[in-house]
């Protein structure tokens, strides 16, 4: 079964974490070792997980879903107090220099699964 939650969830925590120069591995590997099995059992599965390509550099973005404010309360309870978390903390402080966490809401949109069409051009046209 794949880590990745294929449900669409109208709550979503979006967090970006800037991870030191030259420290990415080494904080994707405490990530998955230590604050993966954790955040599994307590958030569920992500939505995703992405670092950066174009723009600012050395980030980090996870993405999880939530059904609502409640349920994002509860379950970051539940990880916050989960007994082994604070040994990702302490293995991860060194590596993270900024957290940006955003909870973001899924927004209705007419025809989601198509593109709109494109205008005419007319350029290049007499008139």
């Amino acid at each position: 079964m794949s880590p990745l939650s294929t449900q669409p969830k109208p709550l979503v925590d979006h967090r970006i974490y800037t991870i030191a120069l030259r420290k990415m591995p080494e904080f994707l590997e405490v990530f998955h070792h230590l604050a993966m099995p954790v955040l599994l059992q307590t958030l569920g599965h992500p939505l995703g997980f992405y670092t950066s390509l174009v723009g600012p550099q050395n980030q980090f973005v996870h993405l999880w879903g939530y059904d609502c404010l409640a349920d994002y309360e509860q379950r970051c309870a539940a990880r916050d107090s989960h007994p082994d978390f604070a040994a990702y903390l302490a293995a991860s402080g060194h590596l993270i220099t900024a957290q940006e966490t955003r909870l973001i809401r899924a927004t209705a949109w007419p025809a989601a699964h198509q593109a709109p069409s494109a205008p005419t051009s007319h350029a290049g046209r007499a008139t």
